[in-house]
């Protein structure tokens, strides 16, 4: 199916904002447990300026997994939604660090270019649950 197809006029269409629903929320809640699950790579990823890396591990971790399943129900939905902007607002930083360091994180694939590509992939995910959560379905298509 062409994208157009998907979004419809103005680049937004009620399939896009289900298939947003139906993976935005799981994404965020994997990505989130995955703090946990690996905090080393989070903890190397947080400027050093900020104070208490591992707090802010764990609270970015535990945002994302909150705001996940808030995605998930629609009585929550929209707090929730704000709840990711938030945190992944908050986490850019962390994805510009990188950048700026390229050389500490010969790990990460595509190196330099694929730390590039994060940052407007970090848009993309704002984008995407902003479609999934707030976009308010009373409004027409292309406001």
């Amino acid at each position: 199916m062409p994208l157009a197809a998907l979004c419809g006029p103005g680049g937004y269409g009620p399939r896009m904002k289900i298939i947003a629903r139906i993976f935005a929320g799981p994404v965020m809640v994997l990505a989130g447990l995955n703090h946990f699950f690996n905090p080393d790579f989070y903890l190397r990823i947080i400027p050093p300026v900020l104070p208490a890396p591992e707090f802010l591990n764990l609270a970015s971790g535990a945002a994302e997994v909150l705001g996940g399943l808030g995605t998930l129900h629609p009585r929550t939905r929209r707090p929730a939604g704000w709840l990711l902007i938030a945190t992944l607002v908050g986490i850019f930083p962390a994805n510009v660090y990188m950048v700026l360091n390229a050389s500490d994180y010969p790990d990460v694939p595509g190196g330099q270019a694929g730390l590039i590509a994060r940052l407007p992939l970090q848009v993309l995910f704002i984008y995407w649950v902003w479609l999934a959560a707030l976009k308010d379905e009373r409004q027409p298509p292309d406001s």
